[in-house]
């Protein structure tokens, strides 16, 4: 990370010179990507006008972030970071070359599209929790949240630029064009990630293999009850709000009677609004809260479908579209933000990796869902249907709070080094942790909700098996135990305790009335030699 001084301000990320051509590089290469899905998407109303199949494009862009994004998120964790991003740039820039070829050959097929736009899935599955973690290599500690933002307002640039700027070269050049544009991007983007300086990795002995990673992240997302809220109401708002995505294509075909072109533009309108709604949220924030803002992107994100669905005349459709732009980034920000709020670094990308995972699995099933009920209700039933959907959850969901995340997740360092007779092999385990209190009768129920709280941070960072006894002889005398796959996934654990976590450890310590610390105790697993026969 840099270590230079923040000046402050919303873009004072952009002072950093690697930050500043990284994401003007990003930016670029995101509107070269919405060229290609804007051809990609209008392609396939050509090849085939079912709203099923239409619909199948998004979902085929969608599903392998679904099935990939975990993966990526530990894969982000483990490898050169930056090697990682030219090898997905590599393999993007070909998947556009290929289109661009059968799309000049007039050979692109229904099943060859989907099949492409599938791979093109897997590169931004691969890239998306890579690309967020290298945020804070890039800018000083204190700039990291406006990087993050400066990243979502330089997505919607790209969504206000490449739609309009595909669709106007789609429609006076041809597919073949549009697609070399998308090339074009990546190569530039290539330049950017070679030119970065980036120092090399440290070696670190207890750097995660990738299924201890992937134990270790789906291990924290199933104990943080925070992240599950986030997930839930990611999950719930996208999954009905999938349906403008799936079939906007074919609203602007048969609804508004429009060409590519016009496609391009509403799509353009889209990101337009969502610049704006980037630029007015910090002060709607301020005012209305994080759940008042996803509420009012649903209501609002329910309006546009409801009137969509009206077939109004094409110009005010572009305006229409300005709000489900500014609705969509809202509520993208809120909850991303909600969710890097509640994760620490350790563990960053792959818990947004889990959260990329259910927003384009909500996105994927819906656009699916939604496809298959527009060939029964038609383009106009189904937007009506969606709407009432998200207009009806919304409210719903309100009450479901998101999480502060106010915590300190900063490591704290607290725990002493554990004992050891001689060097313990990384890889022994499990390993099975004792810690012993002395709790006065009167205190018993007050120190079991704490520790029930803290059993939660346990198993978050790398526990998977928690419990409390009592001695039969002494009720007061009451043990803690947990157990830890290896050796080294315990030493990770006492460097992931953060300042929050020491906190409510200081609480579970205030109820100890022994006159020395809880005393730490920790049992290897004995690999037996096996029996000799009698």
């Amino acid at each position: 990370m840099s270590t230079s001084k923040s000046s402050g301000g919303s873009f004072a990320p952009l002072r950093q010179p690697v930050f500043a051509v990284l994401w003007t590089a990003t930016v670029l290469g995101n509107t070269g990507s919405f060229m290609r899905d804007v051809a990609s998407s209008w392609l396939m109303t050509d090849l085939s006008a079912a709203p099923a199949a239409v619909a199948m494009v998004q979902a085929a862009g969608t599903l392998p972030i679904f099935l990939l994004a975990i993966p990526a998120g530990v894969l982000s964790d483990i490898l050169d970071r930056r090697k990682f991003l030219i090898a997905i740039q590599l393999l993007l820039a070909s998947v556009s070359i290929t289109l661009m070829t059968l799309s000049h050959m007039g050979l692109l097929s229904v099943s060859a599209l989907i099949a492409l736009t599938f791979l093109g899935g897997i590169g931004a599955a691969l890239m998306g929790p890579t690309w967020q973690a290298i945020v804070p290599e890039l800018v000083p500690r204190e700039d990291v949240k406006s990087a993050v933002a400066l990243n979502s307002l330089g997505i919607n640039i790209a969504r206000s630029i490449g739609p309009a700027a595909g669709g106007l070269l789609l429609a006076a050049f041809g597919a073949a064009v549009t697609y070399g544009a998308d090339v074009a991007s990546y190569i530039l983007v290539i330049a950017a990630l070679v030119w970065w300086p980036r120092a090399k990795n440290a070696d670190d002995a207890l750097s995660e293999g990738f299924f201890g990673a992937f134990r270790a992240g789906l291990r924290y997302t199933r104990a943080s009850r925070p992240l599950h809220v986030v997930l839930l109401r990611a999950a719930i708002f996208f999954a009905f709000a999938s349906a403008v995505w799936a079939l906007l294509p074919l609203v602007a075909r048969q609804l508004l009677g429009g060409d590519a072109s016009f496609y391009g533009i509403l799509l353009g309108s889209v990101g337009a609004g969502a610049i704006a709604g980037a630029l007015v949220m910090p002060r709607l924030r301020q005012q209305f809260g994080a759940d008042g803002l996803l509420l009012g992107s649903a209501l609002v994100t329910a309006l546009v479908m409801a009137a969509l669905s009206l077939a109004p005349p094409q110009w005010l459709a572009v305006v229409i579209l300005l709000f489900l732009g500014a609705a969509w980034i809202t509520a993208l920000t809120t909850l991303n933000g909600a969710a890097q709020a509640i994760l620490p670094n350790w563990v960053r990308g792959r818990g947004l990796a889990v959260y990329l995972t259910v927003f384009n699995g909500a996105m994927t099933a819906g656009s699916l869902g939604w496809g298959a009920i527009g060939e029964v209700a038609g383009v106009s039933g189904t937007l009506l249907i969606g709407a009432a959907g998200l207009f009806v959850a919304g409210l719903v969901m309100h009450r479901v709070k998101l999480p502060a995340g106010d915590a300190d997740l900063v490591p704290s360092n607290h725990w002493p080094e554990p004992l050891v007779a001689e060097p313990v092999p990384h890889d022994r385990g499990p390993v099975l942790i004792l810690i012993e209190y002395q709790v006065e009768k009167q205190h018993r129920a007050a120190f079991l909700h704490a520790l029930d709280e803290l059993s939660q941070e346990r198993r978050r960072d790398g526990a998977y098996g928690w419990g409390v006894t009592e001695d039969s002889a002494d009720p007061e005398k009451m043990v803690e135990w947990f157990m830890v796959e290896s050796w080294a996934e315990h030493l990770r654990q006492h460097k992931r305790v953060s300042q929050a976590d020491a906190d409510l450890q200081g609480k579970v310590l205030a109820y100890h009335s022994g006159a020395e610390k809880p005393v730490v105790r920790h049992f290897l697993s004995i690999n037996r030699p096996g029996k000799v026969p009698a």
